[in-house]
C-alpha cells in the first residue's frame, strides 16, 4: 500500500521578508506538513504537538528539520513577464524562429532555471505559434507547454497569453498582424479559444512610436475579452502606445519604457498595472564587452542603449510616484534575459528609486495581484509552502536574491 504519513519539514531559525514591509523578521521558524504551511512561529515558540510521533509519543523520526540559520525566507517569486518556450541571449531575436521541439526542449530548460531561483509563477506573455511536437495542436507553443507543466516537479507554475497580436508590420515573423478592430477582435477571440489564459496586444506599430490601433479599437476588443473572463495585457515601448492602451482599458502595461506624469496618473486611478523588464537594459549594457555584435559594440550602439535605460528608469520613477502598481518581469526569451534572473530587475528597480521591500513585493505579491492568484506570491499560514531560502538580507541588499540555497517546493535538484 501507499505511504500515507503526512510530509513534514521543520524550516528553523531563519528571517523572513514578505515583500510587505521594510522590516526582517529575524528567529523565525515554519513548519510545512504536505507541502501547505501550518505555522509561522518565533523559533523560541517551536512547541508543537505535530513533533510528537503519534505511536509513541516521542519525538517524531520522520520530521525533517532544514536549519536554515543565515538565511531569508521569501515568497516564490513570480515572473511576471517572460517567453518560456525562447533561451534570451544576444542571439534572441533570431532564436524566436526555432523549431517546435526545439522551443519546446527550451522550455523545459527554462522551468528548471526559474525553479532553482526561486521563482514559482511564470506569466508567458507570447509564444510563437507552431505545430505542437507533443500534442500535435496548432496554436502558440506555450500552451501546450503550460498543458504539461501542471503538477509537475521542477516546473512554474504558468499562466499564458498565447501569442502576440500586433498590427500590420509590427511583429515581423512572431505572432498574429491584423489590419482593423474586426480582425483584431476576432485575433483576441482566437488566442481565448485556442486555450490562452489572457490575452497580449502589441501597440508598438510598424512605426513604433505609433500604436496601430484607435482608442476604440482597444476599447472593443478588451470589452469583449472581459466578457469573456479574461484579461487584456499590452506591450508598451512608446508613450502613444502606452496612452491608448490606457485610455482603451488595458489590464496591464508591459515594459512601459516611456511613460509621462497624465499616463501614470491615469495608469494609477483605473488600477492598470506597469510590468516592468528594466533588467534588458543592463543584459544589453553586458554585451558591449562580450559579444562582437555592434549595436552593442559600438559607441553609438552604447548611447543608444543608455539613452534608452535612462528614460525606462525615469518611466519606472514616474509610475512608482504616481501609486502605479508595479509588478515585474526578467522578460527572459522574447528579450536578451535569462530565466534564473528576476533578481537582476528587482535590483534594476531599487536603481529606478524603488525602496528594497517594494521591489521585492513587485516580484512577489504584486505579481499574484497581477496574475489573479491570491496565494501567488504570498506567504501565509494555511497557504501553500512556495518559498525559498536564500543568504543575506533582500530588504537590504537585493543581491541576496541571487543566491539562492533551497526552494520549498523543490529540495531536491532539478533534473530535465
Amino acid at each position: 500500500m501507499p505511504d500515507t504519513a503526512p510530509r513534514r519539514t521543520l524550516y528553523r531559525d531563519a528571517a523572513l521578508a514578505d515583500g510587505r514591509s521594510d522590516r526582517l523578521r529575524r528567529g523565525v521558524s515554519v513548519l510545512v506538513v504536505n507541502d501547505l504551511i501550518v505555522w509561522i512561529r518565533p523559533t523560541d515558540a517551536e512547541e508543537d504537538p505535530l513533533f510528537a510521533d503519534p505511536a509513541t509519543g516521542g519525538p517524531d523520526t520522520d520530521l525533517e528539520i532544514v536549519d536554515a540559520g543565515g538565511t531569508t525566507i521569501i515568497p516564490g517569486m513570480v515572473d511576471g513577464h517572460s517567453h518560456l518556450t525562447m533561451p534570451g541571449g544576444s542571439h534572441w531575436i533570431a532564436r524566436g524562429s526555432d523549431p517546435p521541439e526545439i522551443a519546446v526542449a527550451t522550455a523545459a530548460r527554462n522551468a528548471a532555471l526559474m525553479t532553482q531561483a526561486g521563482v514559482r509563477w511564470a506569466r508567458d506573455v507570447g509564444a510563437p505559434v507552431a505545430r505542437d511536437p507533443v500534442d500535435g495542436r496548432e496554436r502558440a507553443l506555450s500552451l501546450g507547454v503550460r498543458d504539461r507543466a501542471r503538477g509537475r516537479a521542477g516546473w512554474p507554475n504558468i499562466r499564458a497569453a498565447g501569442t502576440w497580436i500586433g498590427g500590420v508590420g509590427g511583429l515581423g515573423e512572431l505572432g498574429v498582424e491584423v489590419a482593423d478592430g474586426d480582425a483584431l477582435v476576432a485575433a483576441a477571440e482566437q488566442q481565448l479559444d485556442d486555450g490562452a489564459d489572457f490575452i497580449k496586444l502589441y501597440l508598438d506599430g510598424a512605426d513604433p512610436t505609433v500604436c496601430p490601433w484607435s482608442v476604440a479599437e482597444i476599447e472593443r476588443v478588451v470589452a469583449t475579452i472581459h466578457g469573456r473572463g479574461a484579461r487584456v495585457t499590452a506591450h508598451s515601448g512608446r508613450l502613444d502606445g502606452a496612452q491608448k492602451g490606457v485610455a482603451g482599458g488595458v489590464d496591464a502595461l508591459e515594459h512601459g519604457f516611456e511613460l509621462d506624469d497624465e499616463v501614470a496618473g491615469e495608469m494609477a486611478r483605473r488600477g492598470t498595472f506597469l510590468v516592468s523588464t528594466l533588467g534588458v537594459f543592463r543584459s544589453w549594457g553586458s554585451f558591449g564587452s562580450t559579444t562582437t555584435i555592434e549595436r552593442f559594440t559600438a559607441a553609438d550602439g552604447r548611447k543608444r542603449i543608455d539613452a534608452r535605460r535612462e528614460r525606462a528608469e525615469e518611466s519606472a520613477r514616474i509610475a512608482h510616484r504616481a501609486g502605479v502598481r508595479i509588478a515585474t518581469g526578467t522578460d527572459f526569451g522574447g528579450g536578451s534575459t535569462r530565466a534564473n534572473q528576476l533578481a537582476w530587475e528587482v535590483e534594476a528597480l531599487v536603481a529606478a528609486g524603488l525602496e528594497p521591500w517594494e521591489a521585492l513585493g513587485a516580484a512577489t505579491w504584486r505579481g499574484g495581484e497581477l496574475l489573479g492568484e491570491p496565494d501567488a506570491g504570498v506567504l501565509r499560514e494555511g497557504g501553500p509552502a512556495d518559498f525559498s531560502l536564500v543568504h543575506g538580507d533582500p530588504l537590504s541588499d537585493p543581491a541576496a536574491l541571487w543566491r539562492v540555497w533551497r526552494v520549498s517546493w523543490s529540495p531536491d535538484p532539478v533534473v530535465v
